[in-house]
């Protein structure tokens, strides 16, 4: 697997911070999945798409937060590991995911910027194609 440029977190639109506001806080609130882990779960950009899938379909808009990956990397802050299966069954062709372990403080020190991706007719298809036209998801 090739390094990453960025890797990606989401949050649900129902966040109690505004996360479209030009300044992002210095530390979010986390999500319990995220708190019971101890980690902050990530996504690269290949994993994107899924994870709004299984996790996210619910939600319409959803927050991305796109965090540059080589300084967390250089700061040992990021650990690759297997998903397990556990909540969605098998998840081919995906391999480790990132996750975050810095004392589950994600803010404007970690985000270099946020997008609000928007299902069309049930999909996410054409707001992640956008994204990549902008060359703000990047592969």
């Amino acid at each position: 697997m090739s390094k990453p440029d960025y890797v990606y977190k989401l949050v649900s639109s129902s966040s109690p911070v505004p996360l479209d506001a030009l300044e992002l806080p210095k530390k979010l609130p986390v999500s319990s999945l995220d708190r019971d882990s101890g980690f902050i779960h990530l996504s690269t950009s290949v994993q994107l798409h899924n994870t709004l899938k299984w996790f996210f379909a619910e939600d319409n808009p959803v927050y991305v937060l796109r965090l540059p990956y080589d300084r967390l990397e250089e700061e040992k802050l990021i650990r690759w590991e297997d998903p397990k299966a556990e909540v969605c069954g098998p998840r081919g062709g995906e391999g480790m995911f990132p996750h975050l372990y810095n004392g589950l403080k994600l803010g404007r020190d970690e985000v270099d910027s946020v997008k609000l991706l928007e299902q069309v007719d049930g999909q996410w298809d054409k707001s992640i194609e956008n994204a990549i036209k902008d060359v703000w998801l990047v592969y």
